[in-house]
């Protein structure tokens, strides 16, 4: 039985505890968002209500529910959890987790669903260790990450687990959640007797990006300021926090979104098209106007990266350093000081001239492979380190190009039935027009070869 000691501990041990971690889910009813994987019918929710849950990849962006929803999975289930997390976990630890699995079964008949956190961290040994296990069915995984599974998990673990895709929280369901905050009384900030009005409110649910456990650390701050004031006396009635109110604690101002945040997206197509129409006044002023709203000066970075592949490429290969550079300078100082690394980026792509000769040859790529599936590396091209590949005729008539005038020698490496596809079309504009040329040149060898 517990003593009033204990209990009393016990309370400010939970109230201590981040407003993001005390207001986690505790079952599928209280699970927001996600409704096509836990709504009715949908595959998580049938799993749990017929207690057979299989390995999963769930994949998402941060603050989108990953890790809760496995810890509903396995507390709405007969299973025993075990949390495992990438980072900070190596082979050793794996075992002990095996170890354990099997005494949950042997002696209290209990299956082991083992979460691994950011499971694009680990390496091909880490991976390879839970591989039998999962095969046996001694545990179930389920792993979070927010990379795509098909570049970070190896094929054999991920063809035995179900990827399952979660979707960036919108501000309505981040809303919500904010808004059971306010209200619960035993986990959240009911007992302060505060509400906050529904431009604070929506200045909340904006600012965190579809991310509810930055929404609710937000609201933490905010929270702990109107602790900290003399205005809170509740005996009036409720002391609504204002969106002013909100601005100041957060040091945040108001992004000009609207609710469904179109505004934001904008924005950034502003400061794109911008770039893409080589207007530098233009994107510096779109910039200015992201960064003096608040934006995250690291997405706008991202966003430039980006744009240096898809709308330069080649026609200037600094770019993408340029962008780079900016993105890596500004983490380097921060701000105010690191806007103006990203204010030269933006004037350097605005001028530099535009190709997207790389973003076309690459899309044409990915539609062939999704035409013609996995075809076969051209014996000609293979490597051949074993007798028996020799045999087999890996590397027969393959030319050393090095060895050759201008270490060009004309060979085909496309598999045979896409010979001859020329995706790649550079254009004359900057270093393409260079690339072009010497393009044209070796072309006229393979002709010369071929008569």
């Amino acid at each position: 039985m517990t003593d009033l000691f204990e209990y009393q501990s016990r309370i400010a041990l939970d109230s201590s505890r981040p407003l993001a971690e005390r207001m986690r889910p505790r079952n599928l009813s209280e699970f927001v968002g996600q409704r096509h994987l836990v709504g009715e019918g949908a595959v998580i929710r049938l799993a749990v209500e017929k207690d057979q849950i299989f390995s999963m990849i769930l994949w998402g962006p941060p603050g989108c529910g990953k890790t809760t929803l496995a810890r509903i999975i396995a507390g709405e289930t007969r299973s025993h959890f075990a949390h495992f997390s990438a980072v900070l976990s190596g082979v050793k630890d794996i075992r002990a987790v095996i170890d354990d699995a099997r005494q949950q079964l042997s002696l209290r008949r209990k299956k082991t669903i083992l979460f691994v956190d950011e499971i694009h961290r680990f390496n091909k040994a880490q991976q390879d260790a839970f591989l039998h296990h999962v095969e046996s069915g001694l545990i179930t995984l389920i792993g979070a990450t927010t990379e795509n599974p098909s570049f970070e998990v190896i094929a054999p673990l991920l063809s035995r687990c179900r990827v399952l895709t979660l979707n960036m929280l919108s501000e309505a369901e981040i809303g919500a959640i904010l808004a059971t905050a306010m209200d619960d009384k035993e986990r959240g900030f009911g007992y302060l007797g505060v509400e906050l009005t529904p431009e604070a409110l929506a200045h909340l649910s904006g600012i965190a990006d579809g991310d509810a456990r930055t929404a609710l650390n937000g609201l933490e701050i905010v929270a702990a300021v109107m602790r900290g004031s003399e205005e809170t006396d509740t005996r009036s009635g409720p002391r609504r926090i204002s969106l002013p109110e909100v601005e100041t604690a957060l040091q945040k101002k108001a992004l000009l979104y609207d609710k469904t945040g179109e505004e934001h997206y904008n924005l950034i197509s502003a400061l794109h098209k911008s770039l893409r129409g080589s207007d530098p006044d233009a994107a510096l002023y779109w910039l200015g106007r992201m960064l003096r709203a608040g934006e995250d000066p690291l997405y706008i970075a991202r966003r430039m990266v980006r744009f240096a592949s898809e709308d330069i490429g080649n026609a200037d290969p600094r770019a993408l350093g340029v962008a780079i550079d900016a993105m890596e300078a500004f983490k380097f100082i921060g701000r105010p000081e690191g806007d103006l690394a990203l204010a030269q980026a933006a004037v350097d792509l605005a001028t530099a001239p535009k190709s997207n000769s790389l973003y076309t040859a690459y899309q044409a790529v990915v539609a062939d492979i999704a035409a013609t599936g996995s075809q076969p590396v051209p014996l000609k091209i293979r490597n051949a380190p074993t007798r028996l590949m020799k045999d087999l005729g890996y590397a027969e008539g393959y030319r050393y190009a090095h060895n050759y005038a201008e270490a060009y020698v004309p060979q085909e490496y496309l598999p045979d039935v896409l010979k001859g596809r020329q995706y790649y079309r550079p254009t004359d504009r900057g270093y393409e027009k260079i690339i072009k040329e010497r393009l044209a040149h070796w072309q006229r060898l393979k002709k010369t070869e071929k008569s």
